[in-house]
């Protein structure tokens, strides 16, 4: 075999691999044009490479799963600024962007534009009111099957005003009425813009300036106008307006003024979500109380527990404290140098080691940072989290009472550090060694003591 012959081999293999011929000439080390000219006598051609990035569908993948936006582009490797785009549609070529509503945004001039969205897409985002394409091709065909206007409305299920309008309105000068340019006449009609309110000269935007040097808000403005010009509907003008107009010019030189006349002093909108879109709490997901077993809830099987952390001076230290729903019994965990989510984590696990396996039903808890572990506290002890809602103390009544208890033996602003693990047990037995009312006087103690016993 000649070298040329076998440089041409190795050059086909990677090309049907890639499909690219620059990409596999530069991998078979084959100069490009002699590898477009075996191509073309092949009678073959080169597909041309993809735009997609090559992490994108992973990252569908992972959102779709529910993972917040920053951990998604972390996995993948893109920008969080690039993750954003990808969920909401937008389209970069250069230093533009284009949305799905049809805004194309140059961001090194602030200009915005409007670009003319498809017929395909203006469909699929028409109301029911407005004819579709579909409609307007019928409307040609019966038109030039002589039908009358009646029989079009009735086979559209329209008035035959409706018909007669949409003819009068886009016939061509010869009379002839053409379904598709009829829809793009009328797409182009749609838009409507106008010169916003804050870029025409007048006394309105001279107000405005004048109040955002005094440093006041974009609210206070828009009430004052109203206060100062009750009767004059022209001197009106909204808080978004202002932060849009302030936002626009907030580039290149002008960032300085902009970032002076608002409090925050930041040149970029901060957006804020809906609840379903805000990022989650935890890496991990959370299994929320709503999806906790019924019989957790009427405390009838015993072994599901509830947990939160007292704190101590400044937040500086803390204890762990774990309180059983059916027996209301009490342990409590050491933690000396720290509440991160590996030391509860670790000292969550000590604590059910200590346990038996039919004591280790469940683990209720709120929404606190300390338990970012959770998924790995579930994986060393078999015992799932469930999680509390947001402000909803009452969702672990057994446990807010028992810290309540607490406090008898660490006064709010106590340094918690101080008491050992042996200080901790003594408390937990004085607990537990109390007569409750709820368990019919019973004590804790004696409650687990008859379950240990039992089985």
């Amino acid at each position: 075999m000649s070298v040329s012959v076998e440089f041409r081999a190795v050059f086909f293999e990677v090309f049907d691999r890639v499909g690219s011929v620059a990409v596999a000439a530069r991998e078979a080390g084959v100069n490009a044009n002699t590898a477009y000219g075996w191509v073309y006598r092949a009678g073959r051609r080169s597909m041309p490479a993809s735009r997609r990035h090559p992490g994108r569908d992973e990252y569908e993948r992972l959102r779709s799963q529910g993972v917040a936006r920053r951990r998604a582009a972390q996995r993948v490797g893109v920008n969080e600024r690039t993750a954003k785009d990808w969920d909401w549609g937008v389209r970069k070529a250069g230093s533009s962007r284009t949305y799905r509503d049809g805004r194309r945004v140059d961001y090194n001039t602030g200009v915005t534009t409007r670009v003319s969205p498809s017929l395909t897409a203006l469909d699929k985002q028409l109301h029911s009111r407005f004819l579709t394409v579909a409609e307007r091709e019928t409307i040609a065909d019966m038109r030039r099957g002589g039908r009358s206007l009646h029989a079009i409305g009735r086979a559209l299920g329209r008035p035959a005003s409706t018909v007669k309008r949409e003819i009068d309105n886009h016939a061509s000068k010869d009379g002839v009425y053409r379904a598709y340019a009829a829809h793009r006449a009328w797409a182009a009609s749609r838009p409507r813009p106008k010169d916003r309110k804050l870029l025409q000269e007048g006394p309105l935007r001279d107000f405005v300036v004048e109040r955002l040097r005094e440093r006041w808000s974009p609210q206070q403005i828009c009430h004052a106008l109203v206060r100062q010009y009750p009767d004059d509907q022209e001197m009106r003008v909204s808080p978004e307006t202002i932060y849009q107009a302030l936002y626009v010019q907030a580039r290149g030189a002008l960032k300085r003024e902009v970032a002076a006349a608002l409090r925050t002093g930041r040149t970029r909108r901060k957006p804020h979500r809906r609840p379903d879109q805000r990022t989650a709490r935890f890496v991990d997901g959370m299994v929320m109380i709503s999806e906790r077993p019924a019989e957790v809830e009427d405390r009838a099987v015993p072994g599901h527990w509830e947990g939160d952390l007292i704190m101590g001076t400044a937040n500086q230290s803390a204890i762990v404290t774990l309180v059983e729903r059916a027996t209301r019994y009490v342990m409590l965990g050491h933690l000396p140098g720290g509440h991160t989510a590996q030391e509860v984590r670790d000292v969550l696990v000590d604590l059910i080691a200590t346990l038996p396996e039919h004591l280790r039903g469940s683990l209720t808890w709120d929404q606190g940072v300390e338990m970012a572990s959770h998924k790995q506290f579930t994986v060393a002890t078999g015992v799932p989290v469930y999680f509390c809602d947001p402000h909803s103390p009452w969702q672990r009544g057994s446990n807010e009472n028992t810290n309540g208890l607490l406090r008898q033996y660490f006064p709010k602003g106590t340094d918690l550090s101080a008491y050992g693990p042996e200080d901790l047990e003594h408390v937990a037995q004085e607990l537990n060694g109390r007569p409750r009312q709820t368990l019919g006087w019973d004590k804790p103690a004696e409650r687990l003591r008859t379950l240990l016993t039992a089985n």
